[in-house]
């Protein structure tokens, strides 16, 4: 850096409001200039991004699309596919630091690579004879998962502003929905058919394998990590300021990236949004783990391979609406409420989890006659329940979270809420067959699937209810905070005062008239 820009600095962060202003808007400039030079590798660093974000959900949906297929070829009952569930979030979330250090220590496109290790593992279920094999495989898989998620969450990280970035990681979900449709819907209807001589379940595994590796080589060649144009740009330190002063700055530099990342995760962890976004994110992510058995479970009503594809599809299209919906109103509405809107907008999703789901699995009729019925459920059940992850969570977390040790923190978020939401999928196994009496020996399939909505509505509703307290609590702290501006103001402003007192008698006069 040269002498001018240290004297920039210099005035910056220690100077008045109008010298900050003034070297933001430099700065800014400096971003727009480096950003428009660089915009069309980006975008196809972008395209590349997305196309492994819509291998990566499809490569999770492939499973549980064929529950149904792999119990009958290997006699397993509903909590050993839970298992398999379990065992691949498990890993993946254990996983996860690790992915944060190879982020941190070589460029993203290398470690994007990663997917030729869910490629190889995703190929091996398809081969598998045993289901301990499956078990394996699918440990290897989540190492694999691991390793990609992580950079791809902060390639956007580093790819959008802060007031957008809602809507980045909305699009991002969206893209990568279209994965999870065509891998559930590939798998699905690839199941009642052979292909010289392999069941079509196995086929299904070994072609994701074979597109994964594919998307892997283009990601490797073609993608341009954003932080080499970062860090071209000369930031403002007063803008990151509240951010990385959160880390004790008088520690001595040391070499070890787990030392001082573990340094700032203590230091963040103090702070109260991270905490409940932490809490939030553990427990809001059980029902989703529990949702792999809607495949199974719709099977077992009696809707065919491709009627249960098209519900299927139809949810996670309303689930990709949803994001990046969510994205959009939470963007908004945080210029006008920057304390509240986000979680306004969470304690809404959160609580439409409630009624959706008791509507899905109870109060609908469990006959084939109900398929349209599930259909519109779930669209709309997709639609509103999943802005909480992309327009909440991940926004909120890049703002509190300093720029430094942002990659290595959103690992530990993922090992936090890998390893406890992977307990849902066997849980939802264990009460269906435990509690709600689930029997394989039964011949009767609506039996099964009533025992087996039983504890999805279990597994759904109460961790939905708790991320709706959750948010309520945070809501009314926010509420606080407003009130506590407003009653600043009415004692500052006495005009206001006064206007709000007219305002309150015409109501009262109002009132009292339709009265």
């Amino acid at each position: 850096m040269d002498d001018s820009g240290s004297e920039d600095v210099g005035v910056v962060a220690g100077g008045s409001e109008d010298d900050r202003s003034v070297f933001e808007t430099i700065d800014q400039d400096n971003y727009c200039a480096v950003t428009n030079h660089c915009s069309e590798r980006i975008s196809i660093s972008l395209i590349l991004i997305n196309l492994a974000a819509i291998m990566e959900r499809a490569d999770e949906n492939v499973l549980p699309s064929v529950y149904k297929e792999v119990s009958e070829t290997f006699n397993a009952s509903p909590s050993d596919l839970g298992y398999l569930t379990f065992i691949r979030n498990f890993v993946q979330g254990l996983c996860s630091p690790l992915a944060g250090i190879l982020v941190l220590s070589y460029d993203r496109p290398k470690v994007l690579a990663g997917t030729f290790c869910w490629a190889l593992s995703t190929a091996a279920v398809g081969i598998c004879l045993e289901l301990k094999q499956v078990t394996f495989w699918r440990a290897v898989n989540g190492f694999g998962l691991a390793i990609v998620i992580l950079p791809l969450q902060s390639f956007i990280v580093d790819s959008f502003m802060d007031g957008v970035r809602g809507v980045g990681f909305g699009l991002l979900s969206l893209i990568g929905s279209l994965g999870g449709i065509r891998g559930g819907v590939l798998a699905t209807v690839m199941v009642g058919q052979q292909y010289f001589g392999v069941e079509g379940w196995r086929c299904a595994f070994i072609l994701m394998a074979t597109l994964s590796a594919i998307i892997g080589i283009l990601v490797y060649m073609c993608v341009v990590d954003p932080r080499k144009t970062i860090n071209n740009i000369q930031k403002s330190p007063y803008r990151y300021q509240r951010r990385d002063n959160l880390i004790d700055q008088t520690l001595p530099n040391s070499s070890s990236i787990w030392f001082e990342s573990w340094t700032a995760l203590k230091a963040v962890m103090k702070v109260h949004t991270f905490q409940i976004i932490i809490l939030q994110g553990i427990v809001g992510s059980l029902p989703w783990t529990a949702m792999v058995f809607f495949t199974m479970w719709f099977e077992l009503i009696g809707s065919s391979h491709n009627g249960t594809a098209v519900l299927l599809s139809l949810f996670v299209v309303g689930y990709a609406l949803g994001c990046l919906l969510g994205g959009l109103i939470a963007d908004r509405l945080t210029k006008i409420y920057p304390h509240s809107s986000r979680i306004m907008c969470a304690q809404f999703s959160a609580s439409m989890g409630i009624p959706f789901s008791l509507l899905l699995l109870q109060l609908i009729p469990q006959f084939v006659d109900s398929l349209l019925i599930f259909g519109v459920t779930l669209f709309l059940m997709g639609l509103t329940i999943s802005w909480n992850g992309i327009a909440v969570n991940a926004p909120i977390f890049a703002e509190v979270v300093p720029i430094k040790h942002q990659t290595m923190i959103y690992a530990f978020d993922r090992a936090f809420e890998g390893s406890f939401s992977s307990f849902a999928a066997p849980l939802v196994g264990i009460l269906s067959e435990k509690m709600f009496g689930y029997d394989d020996t039964a011949g009767a399939s609506l039996l099964k699937a009533l025992a087996l909505s039983k504890g999805l509505l279990t597994m759904m509703t109460v961790p939905f209810g708790v991320c709706c307290l959750n948010k309520a609590k945070e809501n009314l702290m926010a509420f606080y905070k407003a009130q506590y501006n407003i009653d600043q103001a009415l004692q500052k402003d006495t005009s206001f005062r006064r206007w709000v007192g007219y305002g309150i008698m015409l109501f009262l006069v109002v009132f009292s008239m339709h009265i």
